[in-house]
């Protein structure tokens, strides 16, 4: 046991009579009451009795706002208000379980808005095993699933196929190996919290033989909660895990309509996963967020009984997972976030949050330069320039020539020497690679299950990871990174998902594995990476498989546009892009040389010919902290070039930890008027730097409102434009600010209050 865990088992099973005193079901019932053992003590103990030696849980008087400050709010594992229950909670939220007759969640709680998010008690989890379901915990005789009274709880008998034989608290443990070597603002890793393990024994036929682990996770200063199941087989037979929701909540429903409803209001919950893939938000990635109808609420609103409020979280297919004697299978692990407002910024900010917590290697955000050749003397060069202007790494573009899959001596060796090169410098080294968006062969394409050929994936064709291709493409990227030093990989085309239905790949079985073992296969080199701190790129949702960017949302072909239109088209995707997402999470894109088309009027070289264009695109990336793909052969071509670049680099270094903090979004551009955002971190001495923009081709003055709330700020502050005097600012009653500031032509400007 590690030092400062607790461990509490169960180990006999025995009947009492119990009366129940409360109205109107004064009666006396048979429930099960699990005798506990304290691994401690030498006495077996009643649950209440070993419940008892937990703490009360705690008052949590602050009334500190969570987004600003959420040091009031430690996670804890707590005895709860009854003899048989077990309270999670951080003071934002708690979770509260029955551990008697059976393990059962009853209660969901908001405690920001006071909210109950349960009204019914469900399964802990459901698992098909060898075809036949069988379900962890939960209770039977509920009899109105609109809400759920606590005294009804001591009439309900045990449900489940597994019976609770302990549980155990333990600090939060790293679920990936990462030690990051690059900036990085201030960090937590792992995140500080508590996990909760309770341990589970099959008890019926279908499920006697398996053992079950259920995992939550809640964490510091955050309304946030991770679950995760673990399957073992004590079996002497090798049993087949068919499909596993590890997450079923009865929740309270977010609308109520007697009719028909075309497109119904989910509850106010962020549910996300590392099982994300095939999408560049949050939302469009979600593969295991389902939320269905609960044929059990007869009592509801809706006259045909379609409310979507139960929460089922499991994977689309599979997994399909064949277990032998001792092995044991992980399952997704799924993150809900409970929101306290409906507020889009203030939802934004809790999302960002959460991916701060629980991945901070998102927080890593290099300045690079996306090289669009491997010959030798250009990347030297190009290592000169990035030394001369600040920039910090060398990406090998799509198109530059780079084969990262080659296995041939001489080519490494020759990529090992450019990369110690780029080291003795300063300057680090990657390169592209591409995956899914491709075609192999029939033999080791993904096979269409509708068809039985090849055709028909997420992006047409797609190499299947669990062919003999797919095993050696991961084993020479392996090899490659390894033996040539390389520090970053651009990996475009990520798994999407795709199903695959031959029967000949070595790495899966059929159809109902294929999805399963190709995320096993992406997401453990991931991780490969991760404990190597290899920077990955990937325009995909991976961020909780180990990932640090994707895109910030753009269409490639815009980059073929005008130049004038790329700027204020950019400014939007920034403003888009960074609801969701860290500025550190998204990537941007400058077409220094020709892409996608566009010829002249779109592209920027030669450099010093559109040196306006260029500073602009320079300062309203590095002011949103949205580090951009600055693709083509050289930084600058001119003196003058150069001094501008470094200008601005060394301006975003000067600020880099405002400019990687939190965007509060003023006002987006619509080319009419000025448009805007603001970074906020109360941690800092800059509180807040806000970027202005002006796409008129006159000089405008404006009244412009600083909501300043989630800078910290409630008093008089000062403010500065740029690197001027500093002068008094006052804030209204909800933190606002009223400034009045002039924004050149077609130009832009900044201000920082401190």
């Amino acid at each position: 046991m590690s030092p400062g865990s607790q461990n509490f088992n169960i180990k006999e099973v025995r009947e009492i009579q119990v009366t129940q005193p409360t109205a109107p079901m004064k009666k006396v019932v048979a429930i099960t009451l699990l005798t506990i053992l304290f691994c401690s003590a030498k006495a077996q103990e009643k649950p209440e009795s070993i419940l008892s030696q937990l703490q009360s849980k705690p008052a949590f008087t602050s009334t500190e706002d969570w987004l600003i400050s959420g040091n009031a709010y430690k996670a804890g594992v707590y005895k709860g208000s009854g003899p048989y229950d077990l309270v999670i909670t951080n003071g934002l939220i708690e979770r509260c379980f029955r551990i008697s007759p059976s393990l059962a969640c009853y209660s969901f709680r908001n405690h920001a808005t006071g909210q109950e998010m349960m009204r019914a008690v469900k399964p802990e989890a459901g698992i098909t095993i060898d075809g036949k379901d069988v379900f962890a915990g939960g209770l039977n005789g509920q009899f109105e699933y609109g809400y759920l009274k606590y005294e009804w709880l001591d009439t309900f008998t045990a449900a489940g196929d597994f019976m609770l034989e302990g549980f155990t608290v333990n600090d939060i443990k790293p679920y990936m190996e990462w030690k990051p070597v690059r900036w990085i603002p201030d960090y937590v890793w792992p995140p500080k919290g508590k996990e909760l393990t309770f341990e589970m024994v099959g008890s019926t036929a279908a499920a006697r033989d398996i053992s079950l682990r259920i995992h939550y996770e809640i964490y510091d200063g955050i309304p946030l909660v991770c679950k995760w199941l673990e399957i073992i087989n004590k079996s002497s037979k090798q049993v087949s895990v068919d499909k596993v929701s590890s997450e079923i909540l009865a929740v309270v429903e977010e609308e109520v309509s007697v009719d028909k409803m075309n497109q119904w209001k989910t509850p106010n919950i962020c549910v996300t996963s590392n099982y994300s893939f095939m999408g560049m938000t949050g939302a469009s990635a979600d593969r295991v967020t389902n939320w269905l109808t609960d044929s059990t609420y007869t009592s509801q609103v809706n006259y045909e009984r379609k409310t979507p409020c139960l929460l089922v979280c499991k994977p689309p297919i599979g997994p399909g997972v064949e277990l032998a004697p001792g092995q044991h299978y992980t399952s997704i692990r799924v993150w809900e976030l409970i929101y306290d407002s409906y507020d889009r910024e203030r939802k934004g900010l809790a999302e960002r949050r959460l991916y701060r917590t629980v991945s901070p290697w998102v927080l890593e955000n290099p300045v690079f330069l996306h090289l669009t050749s491997t010959d030798p003397e250009v990347i030297h060069e190009a290592v000169e320039q990035c030394k001369n202007t600040g920039f910090e790494m060398i990406i090998l573009s799509f198109g530059s020539g780079l084969n990262m899959e080659s296995n041939d001596s001489a080519y490494i060796r020759k990529f090992r020497n450019i990369t110690d090169d780029c080291n003795r410098n300063g300057i680090e080294l990657g390169g592209y690679s591409l995956l899914a968006s491709r075609r192999i062969n029939d033999q080791e394409d993904v096979i269409n299950p509708s068809t039985g050929k090849t055709g028909g994936a997420v992006f047409g064709n797609s190499p299947c990871l669990e062919s003999n291709w797919g095993r050696q493409y991961f084993e020479n990227l392996r090899h490659f990174i390894n033996s040539t030093g390389f520090s970053l990989l651009e990996h475009d085309g990520s798994y999407p998902g795709d199903v695959c239905a031959s029967l000949q790949h070595p790495g899966h079985k059929g159809l109902n594995d294929s999805q399963w073992r190709q995320w096993e296969t992406v997401t453990a080199f991931y991780a490969w990476c991760r404990s190597k701190d290899i920077y990955l790129n990937v325009p995909d949702w991976y961020f909780l498989a180990g990932s640090n960017k994707t895109g910030v949302g753009y269409r490639e072909t815009n980059w073929s546009l005008p130049r004038d239109r790329q700027l204020v088209l950019g400014r939007q995707n920034i403003y888009d892009g960074t609801w969701g997402k860290t500025p550190s999470m998204g990537w941007t894109f400058v077409p220094l040389v020709e892409y996608q088309g566009g010829g002249e009027a779109a592209t920027l070289e030669p450099l010093s010919e559109h040196l306006k264009d260029y500073e602009a695109h320079l300062f309203q990336n590095f002011g949103a902290g949205v580090q951009a793909c600055y693709r083509g052969f050289r930084l600058y071509d001119t003196e003058e070039t150069r001094q501008v670049v470094s200008k601005w680099v060394e301006w975003y270094k000067k600020y880099r930890l405002i400019l990687n903090s939190d965007i509060i979004h003023l006002r987006r551009a619509d080319g009419r008027d000025w448009d805007g955002f603001m970074h906020v971190n109360p941690l800092l001495r800059e509180k807040a730097m806000i970027l202005l923009f002006n796409p008129l081709k006159e000089e405008i003055t404006r009244q412009i409102t600083l909501p300043l709330y989630y800078a910290g700020l409630k008093g008089n502050e000062k403010i500065r434009e740029k690197e001027g005097k500093p002068s008094p600012i006052s804030l209204n009653n909800k933190s606002e600010a009223f400034i009045e500031v002039k924004i050149p032509a077609e130009g832009f400007t900044w201000l920082v209050v401190e």
